[in-house]
C-alpha cells in the first residue's frame, strides 16, 4: 500500500483581545446594608488594560471579572461578533461588567489588529 503524506493544517487564526477597565461603581449603602466587610475586595484600577491571546484569561485579570467576560472575548477571538443584533456600534467589541454586585467594573472588551 502506498503511503500518503499529509500537510497539516494551520492553526485557527485568533483575534486579540484587548480588554479594559472602564468605571467601578460602587454601592455603599448595599455594602453597609448586605456585605460582611473584607479588604482588598477588588485590584482593578481604572484605564488598566490587558490582551487576551487565544481567547484565554490573561495574566492579572480578576478571576471574578474573567467568568463574566468569558464567552464574549471568546467570541471575539474566534472573529464572532455583532452580539445582541447590533447592541454595540463597534460590532467586534462589547461592555461587559463584572459580576460584583457591591463594586462592579465595567470592562470595554474590543478586537485588536496586532
Amino acid at each position: 500500500m502506498k503511503k500518503t503524506s499529509v500537510t497539516p493544517k494551520p492553526p485557527l487564526m485568533m483575534n486579540k483581545v484587548r480588554i479594559t477597565a472602564m468605571r467601578q461603581t460602587v454601592y455603599d449603602d448595599l455594602m453597609a446594608k448586605f456585605e460582611k466587610p473584607i479588604q482588598h475586595a477588588c485590584h482593578v484600577k481604572e484605564g488598566q488594560q490587558w490582551i487576551s491571546v487565544g481567547g484565554k484569561c490573561p495574566e492579572g485579570m480578576c478571576p471574578s471579572a474573567w467568568c463574566s467576560m468569558r464567552e464574549f472575548v471568546e467570541k471575539l477571538a474566534r472573529g464572532e461578533g455583532d452580539f445582541f443584533d447590533g447592541w454595540m456600534k463597534n460590532p467586534m467589541s462589547a461592555m461587559i461588567s463584572c459580576n460584583d454586585g457591591f463594586r462592579p467594573f465595567s470592562f470595554y472588551i474590543e478586537v485588536i489588529d496586532e
